[in-house]
């Protein structure tokens, strides 16, 4: 019986993370609101900014109550948090800070609410499949501009909806969808595990032999090692999410409607990553996994400026967020190894906000290197050489010592 209700217990956080993972549709919201208001790009982008700033905090926040109260309390009050967010930003015409108080703080915090529940709840249902399981209920969050991002331009075109109905449309949306996921999240009961459960010696390597307190984990290196490893990758992530629509525009000459369906197509890449790459990780290790995340996006972020062809800018960008997707995917498991399960909300919740500081990074580092011209070449060639000199972070660590 439990097995069974394990996977459905996966399904809604699947769907709980789709919802949320609307917010990487940001960039179809930038134009049409520097558009109608009058603001500036750098202000606008700061939004997304902001959002992935709360989601860290909240994260954190969430998974120290997940230590105090039920699963499905904290991610009802993550997915209100977030929808409430997002609908109140449809009050924010002429008022820049309102937007980023609604859309930006409310939402993110809401965000980092409702994703940490099913990773936290999750490992423990699925001690034998930990990489691929966490990649399954994230892959949702990676995918949710898929659907976001269409549906989001068309209503920002339709002359009877317009940028700011957008928004309390999604957000009502977002808050019945992952509220009533929400309900179905819950942990196993005390000493479960699944029936036949074996683990590989190259497992059994690379999993610590006790649980770990947030406390504890701290006072290793490699928390804060398996932190700096989540930082950098969603930092060049981020870099080229935060910007992706008018990266399309510049690359390719393309209009804003077909750069809007390429970030509907790469998106696909964030979701598919951390299926794909957190599967990949039960059988490679976390380590080599991440490795390999930071080779290929060495080659990719060089080879990216200096393409034209849409079709070939999209594969490349689908490949990024696929290597982006899946450190998100594979860092819950890589947690849960180094720190024990029964802690991992509160563990990888403080480590998400590695998340939040590479939302402020990555969402500046393109702006900051934008020259005269609106050549992207230099920002995107500067973060193939940090994801070339950080390669030795992931051959380095280790599980750490009881």
């Amino acid at each position: 019986m439990n097995g069974t209700k394990r996977w459905g217990i996966a399904f809604a956080g699947f769907v709980t993370q789709v919802a949320l993972g609307g917010v990487y549709a940001w960039s179809v919201f930038r134009i049409p609101l520097t558009r109608e208001f009058g603001w500036t790009i750098a202000q606008v982008t700061w939004t997304f900014t902001i959002a992935i700033g709360g989601l860290g905090i909240g994260a954190f926040v969430g998974g120290l109550c997940l230590n105090r109260t039920s699963p499905r309390s904290v991610a009802i009050a993550g997915g209100a948090l977030n929808g409430l967010g997002v609908f109140l930003a449809s009050f924010s015409a002429h008022k820049l800070w309102w937007l980023y108080l609604s859309y930006g703080v409310m939402g993110g915090i809401g965000l980092g609410f409702a994703y940490i529940v099913p990773i936290s709840v999750l490992v423990k249902w699925f001690p034998d499949r930990r990489g691929l399981i966490t990649g399954i209920a994230v892959s949702g969050f990676g995918a949710g501009a898929l659907v976001t991002a269409p549906v989001a331009t068309h209503l920002i075109q339709s002359s009877n909806v317009g940028v700011l109905r957008t928004f309390a449309y999604l957000g009502i949306s977002y808050l019945v969808i992952t509220c009533s996921a929400g309900c179905f999240m819950q942990n196993p009961p005390s000493g479960w595990s699944p029936s036949g459960l074996t683990l590989s010696p190259i497992q059994v390597s690379q999993r610590a032999t006790k649980d770990f307190t947030i406390r504890g984990a701290l006072a290793t290196w490699q928390w804060w090692a398996l932190w700096s490893l989540l930082f950098l990758n969603g930092t060049a992530g981020i870099a080229l999410i935060s910007q992706e629509a008018p990266i399309f525009e510049k690359l390719t000459g393309c209009t804003a409607a077909v750069a809007a369906g390429m970030v509907g197509i790469v998106s696909v890449g964030n979701g598919v990553g951390r299926i794909f790459w957190s599967g990949i990780s039960d059988v490679l290790t976390r380590r080599w996994t991440y490795a390999a995340l930071y080779l290929l996006q060495t080659v990719l972020f060089w080879l990216l400026p200096l393409q034209s062809s849409a079709a070939v800018i999209t594969a490349i960008s689908f490949i990024i967020l696929m290597c982006y997707g899946g450190g998100y995917g594979t860092m819950p498991a890589f947690a849960a190894d180094y720190f024990g399960s029964k802690n991992v909300g509160s563990i990888y919740g403080l480590m998400a906000t590695a998340w939040s500081c590479a939302g402020l990074a990555g969402s500046q580092i393109l702006i900051r290197f934008l020259g005269p011209t609106g050549s992207y070449a230099t920002g995107l060639h500067a973060i193939a050489i940090v994801m070339l000199v950080s390669l030795t972070l992931p051959i380095l660590v280790s599980p750490p010592k009881p």
